[in-house]
């Protein structure tokens, strides 16, 4: 079953740019190198956001640093999350279930690194939102032999 945009209340759009990418891990490391690699691979057009640890450091997620990653990479066009783990996922669905005002925001259910190079790729190409998460999620099926 696909999922659907959430939109939790309208606002005013940004000016119209990229799908911008949130990158959740229970590890800041993880998320800003992630982040880092998926920048230089895929340019400087698409917003990459890390949301990795907790607020004060450690391992962990945190629904606060998730929300604040979402609307920064916000450009008008919607934001695809790829997470970590399962309870990163829950993070992001605890967020989206609760937060008003987010863009719209789907989830992929992709590998975390391969996943959002994918994404990358297809958002600076000027993909919609639907079309991101599938290439991220089309990652999936790499095979490395």
């Amino acid at each position: 079953m696909t999922e659907q945009p959430r939109h939790l209340e309208s606002r005013p759009a940004p000016a119209p740019g990229p799908v911008g990418m949130v990158l959740v891990s229970h590890s800041a490391l993880i998320a800003e190198g992630t982040a880092e690699l998926v920048r230089q691979l895929a340019g400087g057009e698409v917003a990459v956001q890390p949301a990795g640890g907790l607020p004060e450091g450690g391992l962990g997620t945190s629904i606060e640093l998730v929300e604040q990653a979402v609307r920064t990479a916000d450009r008008g066009a919607g934001v695809v999350i790829l997470a970590d783990l399962g309870s990163a996922v829950l993070t992001v669905k605890l967020l989206l279930d609760d937060a008003a005002g987010l863009p719209a925001v789907l989830i992929a259910d992709a590998p975390l690194v391969e996943g959002a190079v994918s994404a990358a790729v297809a958002a600076s190409s000027g993909a919609d939102l639907e079309a991101v998460r599938a290439a991220a999620e089309e990652a999936r099926a790499f095979r490395k032999l």
